[in-house]
């Protein structure tokens, strides 16, 4: 898969396949902006709040999962919280002892592929399942699709911070 630096322009219509094409830019964004740092610079934080990328990444990961698959969906998904410290929502994120970037990023592009197959079968308008992440009054697919994007933007700016400070590679 190329890492391409090319914000997608579509002329659809769809807002399923324009959705479809910015979350996998953002995922695609995410990894060119871990691609060459050391092992070393994905587990250290030069920021006062002591994140690294690797554990951003694997709040990336938790965080489609929950909001597509537990949210959406309804299933029931083993550790919805495994980002964040003792499974706690407000905890700080940490990865697992031994997992890899590479186990990670291919863990990122698995999600988007399910992200995907979501978009495909469902409507926009539908509401999320009540019985996973929501107890009452679920959001609409629409609403968790521009909540994950905005996500990824977010997080990917961040990520742009960390790689000029690890190596002076500057986010594009």
């Amino acid at each position: 898969m190329p890492l391409s630096a090319v914000e997608p322009r579509l002329d659809s219509p769809d807002p399923k396949a324009q959705l479809v094409a910015y979350l996998d830019y953002y995922r695609t964004a995410v990894e060119r902006k871990l691609d060459g740092l050391t092992e070393a610079e994905l587990r250290t934080s030069r920021l006062p709040s002591g994140w690294t990328p690797m554990e951003l990444l694997i709040h990336l990961v938790h965080m489609e999962r929950r909001w597509f698959v537990w949210g959406f969906l309804g299933e029931q998904v083993p550790d919805p919280w495994g980002d964040h410290a003792d499974g706690v929502p407000d905890g700080p994120w940490q990865v697992p002892d031994g997992v890899t970037a590479a186990e990670l990023v291919a863990a990122l592009h698995a999600g988007g592929r399910r992200t995907q197959a979501v978009l495909a079968d469902h409507d926009l308008a539908e509401r999320g399942a009540v019985g996973g992440r929501f107890t009452a009054d679920p959001p609409t697919l629409t609403w968790i699709c521009f909540h994950v994007l905005q996500e990824y933007a977010r997080h990917a700016g961040h990520l742009d911070v960390a790689r000029e400070l690890a190596d002076g590679d500057l986010g594009e």
